[in-house]
């Protein structure tokens, strides 16, 4: 089964294609991003702009189209932050429709990090013991833990790097008292959710997902995207404290000439790093590990687990009274 998903973040809007069916691991065959920067283009009435509306639509069409042409048998489209939260929301999801005939499921914060944490408990297996999984994106910070796929806790708190850099920041590089205010800030932000996630214990391992964490590891030491998905990579607390003085003083123009920093993302990566700084200082993380999989693929894994796996069992238990 060729299956594709549409995600419409803040920054991008990502098709992934894959083939796969229940119970095989899912084969990347295509992957393409369209940056749109949907949530700078948020006006001061908290709409999203004409010129936003039509690039999505234009963005959506040409997604819908390759996936047509690469055969998927099924698109699944889905919206997080930065469409779910503008006032308009329910008018620009219907322009969609009836521009290109994609319906985009509105996925709200919580689903978001159960369906991360789905991905993670995947790659990793019931080995892992219990998870503490971390999501830095554009509009919102997701964090997951439990020792099932189904996590114990699954909260989502507005400290996205893109939201970050754009109300707290107004110098590029940011200014010294902008970064410390913030700091101060985004650890009172982080107090209730600390105090839920040490309820839940020591977790077995703590892992992190999404384009943030992975250019933040990279910076640090950690192997290059073409060494591939399954090469072992880490990100510390020291190398990112270290890290934050090196890019808090540079330009995004410069940090955008950085390996593994996206041009499209190097404006947010001073906000990265500090929301994962006081993320794994307020849950108390020496040490998190970079998953591949994260949101696409939880997609992907939970449409598989609706699918005919269960007509399948029937035909093998029929076979089996019959041998």
């Amino acid at each position: 089964m060729r299956l594709g998903v549409l995600d419409v973040g803040s920054n991008t809007v990502h098709l992934l294609v894959v083939d796969a069916h229940r119970g095989a691991h899912p084969t990347p065959m295509h992957s393409e991003k369209t940056v749109l920067r949907l949530a700078e283009q948020i006006t001061k009435d908290g709409e999203l702009s004409k010129d936003g509306v039509s690039a999505l639509v234009r963005a959506v069409q040409s997604a819908k189209d390759a996936a047509k042409r690469l055969g998927c048998e099924e698109l699944m489209s889905l919206v997080t932050s930065a469409v779910r939260e503008a006032t308009n929301a329910s008018k620009v999801l219907q322009k969609v429709a009836e521009e290109t005939g994609v319906e985009l499921r509105v996925l709200n914060g919580d689903d978001e990090a159960r369906l991360t944490f789905l991905a993670v408990r995947r790659w990793y297996g019931w080995s892992a013991g219990k998870l503490l999984v971390i999501d830095i994106g554009g509009g919102s910070l997701e964090v997951a833990m439990g020792i099932d796929e189904e996590p114990e806790l699954a909260e989502s708190l507005p400290l996205g790097a893109g939201r970050i850099t754009r109300t707290r920041f107004s110098h590029d590089p940011p200014s010294r008292s902008e970064l410390v205010s913030t700091t101060v800030w985004l650890e009172d932000q982080l107090g209730d959710l600390a105090k839920k996630v040490a309820k839940l214990g020591q977790p077995d391992r703590v892992v992190a997902t999404s384009k943030t964490f992975r250019s933040l590891a990279r910076l640090t030491g950690a192997a290059p995207s073409a060494a591939g998905p399954r090469e072992h990579r880490v990100l510390t607390d020291t190398a990112l404290r270290q890290l934050i003085a090196f890019v808090s003083r540079i330009s995004s123009r410069d940090l955008a000439e950085l390996e593994g920093v996206g041009s499209s993302r190097a404006h947010q990566l001073a906000a990265g790093a500090l929301v994962a700084q006081a993320t794994m200082r307020a849950l108390s993380v020496e040490l998190l590990e970079i998953c591949p999989w994260a949101l696409r693929e939880g997609v992907i894994l939970r449409r598989l687990d609706h699918s005919d796996g269960a007509d399948q069992t029937a035909t093998m238990t029929g076979q089996a009274r019959h041998a």
